[in-house]
């Protein structure tokens, strides 16, 4: 079974685990692998430029989870990390101070940009640091193109007595911020009035993305962010209408549970562009693929089963499970149940 999956960060890289579990169980090839064929396709909307490195938070948290190198307590980055090139760069005023890498994150940073730098593609270079790891999953990023979002906001005060300045932009009124500003020195504290994605109308699908969708027998969409990072994936012109295409049945997961996102902060990137934090309401927002949207199924926790029966008059069959990812064997029967609804 070829299983391509449309995925954001942590979110994205827990239920990618659990994708990896399911198969193994249920179809394993004897040598501790699965005989199944996992793709994701990871957004790369939150990627930037620092201190002369380039830095993919969604592909490294994937990356360091399926390598069982990830931090569990914090979430995110590498275990065991310690942080004395940061401080280093602090004592220097370089970088974002409110923004810390991990020595051994850094390392991998540090690969990434020199591969780039040798004149590999983002796709080709990811490759590269990915086989250093047993992850049973093959990672695409979404485009090769650099495409990173920005944040509109009209003029706040901001910490450390810095405002927001309005002015032209070239994107529209206000001044945007880079999501990264945005989400992790503010914690979306600053009311969005959209996000866009930097050059993404030139960006093209990176090599294996639209083959990765068409030879697939299911599509999964992770519990990821709606708007900042499926919505990322779903802009690189070429992706939806792939998708429009695609063989596979298309099943989401909702990152709502019980009106409430389940990490991050979701809720602030589905309030500026005017969705309710409901599974429904993302439902709603992603569409029925019979209806030119992007769902043909749709799952929802037990205590959302009351919005079953809309979210089916929308077009989109729904199954009601239990969507708490607590460990690998949760996460792993979420994925069981995704692939049975694929099945229907």
């Amino acid at each position: 079974m070829q299983i391509t999956v449309l995925s954001g960060g942590v979110g994205g890289a827990r239920f990618l685990r659990g994708v990896r579990a399911w198969a193994r169980e249920v179809h394993p090839d004897g040598a501790g692998g699965t005989t199944d064929t996992i793709t994701a396709i990871v957004n790369t909307g939150d990627d930037m430029w620092l201190t002369g490195l380039r830095i993919t938070p969604d592909l490294d948290s994937i990356m360091y989870t399926l390598a069982g190198a990830n931090d569990e307590v914090r979430g995110w980055g590498r275990v065991g990390e310690t942080e004395r090139v940061s401080g280093e760069l602090r004592a220097y005023g370089v970088g974002w101070p409110w923004f810390t890498l991990g020595d051994l994150d850094i390392g991998t940073h540090l690969a990434r940009s020199s591969f780039l730098r040798e004149g590999m593609t983002l796709s080709e270079a990811t490759q590269r640091i990915t086989a250093r790891w047993d992850l049973g999953v093959t990672l695409l990023p979404v485009t090769d193109s650099e495409v990173e979002t920005l944040v509109l906001v009209d003029g706040h005060s901001l910490v450390d007595g810095d405002s927001l300045v309005d002015g032209d932009n070239g994107i529209g009124e206000g001044t945007p911020l880079h999501f990264q500003e945005w989400w992790t020195r503010h914690r979306a504290a600053i009311p969005a009035r959209g996000f866009v994605q930097n050059n993404v109308e030139q960006a093209v699908p990176a090599p294996g993305v639209v083959e990765a969708i068409a030879a697939a027998d299911v599509v999964l969409v992770a519990p990821s962010n709606p708007v900042v990072s499926i919505g990322t994936v779903l802009g690189i012109p070429g992706i939806r209408e792939a998708l429009a295409g695609a063989s596979a049945p298309i099943i989401g997961i909702s990152p709502i549970i019980n009106g409430s996102v389940v990490r991050g902060m979701a809720d602030a990137c589905l309030s500026a562009i005017g969705v309710e934090t409901s599974a429904q309401a993302v439902a709603e927002h992603y569409g029925s693929r019979s209806a030119g949207g992007l769902l043909d199924a749709w799952l929802i926790d037990e205590v959302d089963a009351p919005a079953a029966s809309p979210i089916e008059a929308a077009g989109i069959a729904t199954s009601v499970v239990p969507l708490w990812m607590r460990d690998v064997p949760t996460s792993a029967a979420l994925a069981g149940a995704a692939i049975a609804a694929a099945t229907r």
